[in-house]
């Protein structure tokens, strides 16, 4: 068993330091591909959010668009456009504290 601790104990300041640069850089490149998947992610909520104010949009012209939609797709419209304009504000709220 002493034949490890003698290996380790007798590495050399340029393994050690070697060691040591691999070790940051390689925390380092955790903390880049982190950020960046902070980045993706927040692009997707933010497409979401556009995506769900364009149907809120759609739906309200839909809820108010009279005779020419039927019954059940106006009450439809106005539930879906309420619901996605309570829903995009959670999220802008959200993504302001993030």
């Amino acid at each position: 068993m002493s034949a490890p601790l003698r290996a380790a104990a007798s590495r050399s300041k340029a393994e050690t330091a070697s060691s040591t640069a691999t070790v940051v850089s390689l925390s380092e490149r955790v903390r880049r591909l982190q950020a960046e998947a902070k980045g993706a992610a927040r692009e997707q909520v933010d497409l979401l959010a556009a995506n769900l104010l364009q149907a809120h949009q759609l739906a309200e012209e839909i809820a108010e668009g009279g005779a020419a939609y039927p019954v059940g797709v106006r009450d439809l419209a106005r539930r879906l456009s309420v619901d996605s304009a309570v829903r995009f504000a959670a999220i802008e709220a959200i993504m302001a504290r993030a």
